[in-house]
């Protein structure tokens, strides 16, 4: 496996390949990260990962300074699953200061989008860039963070990028809990809560698929009740699969490709992202 923090280096490595199949993660990795690797290593004879902490997704109040940076460690669980892994600095991806971005599509201003402004432009520009970077045939990304996956599918058709993108699974912990860096913010109190996100999620879930339509009051009561048990709920959404507009009320099926119940929300300091997708027959 080799370890490359220049871009041209990285296009010098991979000029003969034809195959590639890339995985951009911020680091910090852990299982769910793994399972992309995994999954890419189907679809391309190179696989290649970035780790990079990308400060244009990062509100002034946010955590980039302190989001862990375990760049050796994350290089030991990539053996045997990597080929390449690119880890530019700061300096190497943004030598001078950024002035064009993507502008992603609405969607991006609302769910995590409404509490996390601008969020969503940083995170497509460095997803652009790094795909410019790399040119991989196929790229993956995690289903956890689905309003970013949307985004980053919209993004490839919209601008003619000659890239497949493929979402990966939620990889959870054995109670249910979806994995993410963030987690090691939890105390051992507020891991042992976590999962109660989850839970409210699936019992939103078997509502649904049990006929209840009025998606609204199913919102509304997964908030209620989260805040009842000490979270602090930026959103819970029922939203269809295939544009995360909202579900509504409707009869009958309520969407011909399934839908996706998203939540944001607080457990103590640590925001905490989930989501389940309902799939009808």
């Amino acid at each position: 496996m080799e370890i490359i923090s220049t871009i041209a280096e990285l296009r010098a490595r991979l000029s003969g390949e034809s195959a590639i199949a890339f995985v951009p993660t911020m680091g910090n990795l852990h299982e769910g990260h793994l399972n992309l690797m995994r999954l890419a290593r189907k679809h391309g004879n190179c696989v290649v990962a970035s780790i990079f902490v990308n400060p244009l997704q990062f509100g002034p109040a946010e955590d980039f300074d302190k989001y862990p940076r375990t760049l050796e460690a994350d290089c030991v669980k990539l053996q045997g699953l990597a080929d390449v892994v690119f880890a530019p600095a700061v300096n190497e991806m943004y030598p001078m200061r950024q002035t064009v971005f993507v502008e992603p599509p609405p969607i991006a201003n609302e769910l995590c989008g409404a509490s996390r402004p601008g969020h969503f432009r940083g995170m497509a520009t460095v997803v652009l860039k790094l795909l410019n970077i790399v040119q991989p045939q196929v790229a993956l990304f995690g289903k956890k963070d689905y309003q970013q996956l949307h985004i980053i599918r919209q993004m490839v058709v919209q601008l003619n990028l000659p890239v497949r993108i493929i979402g990966g699974e939620t990889v959870r912990a054995a109670d249910g809990l979806a994995l993410s860096s963030r987690n090691q913010y939890l105390s051992a109190e507020e891991r042992g809560k976590a999962v109660f996100l989850y839970q409210i999620l699936q019992q939103a879930q078997q509502a649904i698929l049990q006929g209840e339509r009025d998606f609204e009051r199913l919102e509304k009561q997964a908030v209620e009740t989260l805040q009842a048990n000490g979270w602090m709920v930026d959103y819970v959404a029922v939203r269809n699969q295939s544009d995360l507009q909202p579900a509504g009320h409707v009869q009958g099926n309520p969407a011909q490709h399934g839908l996706v119940i998203l939540a944001a929300a607080r457990l103590g300091n640590t925001r905490l992202l989930d989501n389940v997708e309902v799939c009808f027959d």
